[in-house]
């Protein structure tokens, strides 16, 4: 399986991007696809998880009411709305595919290459 995330890139505080992540495989039996992202010298944190159905979403406190997670499995593909930008979300963004509904890390088995968000006016 591999994970290719895209989307990413500079925005001012305030502003909007989406991230993509498109799988290789049918994603219906992989159970979560989860976002992570790691900002220099931080360790990665989980920032959203969406369950196969997509009737399951979990976000981390940082990005609540702020980020949307969604999925489509006819292009096997989840999305990252990510509204009201902050300096503070720069990072590098990671999708990722595991077994377990989580914000945990080391229960996802598949990762993408990440994707560059930087907000910064």
């Amino acid at each position: 399986l591999q994970l290719v995330e895209s989307g990413g890139g500079l925005v001012q505080p305030g502003g909007s991007l989406r991230l993509s992540c498109v799988a290789s495989e049918f994603m219906e039996d992989l159970i979560t696809i989860g976002w992570f992202r790691q900002a220099p010298g931080k360790e990665r944190e989980g920032v959203s998880c969406i369950t196969s159905s997509g009737r399951s979403v979990n976000y981390a406190t940082s990005v609540k009411d702020r980020f949307t997670i969604s999925r489509n499995n006819t292009k096997n593909t989840v999305y990252l709305q990510m509204n009201s930008l902050k300096p503070e979300d720069t990072a590098i963004y990671y999708c990722a595919a595991g077994p377990v509904f989580s914000l945990t890390d080391s229960f996802y088995k598949f990762w993408g290459q990440g994707t560059q968000v930087t907000v910064s006016s």
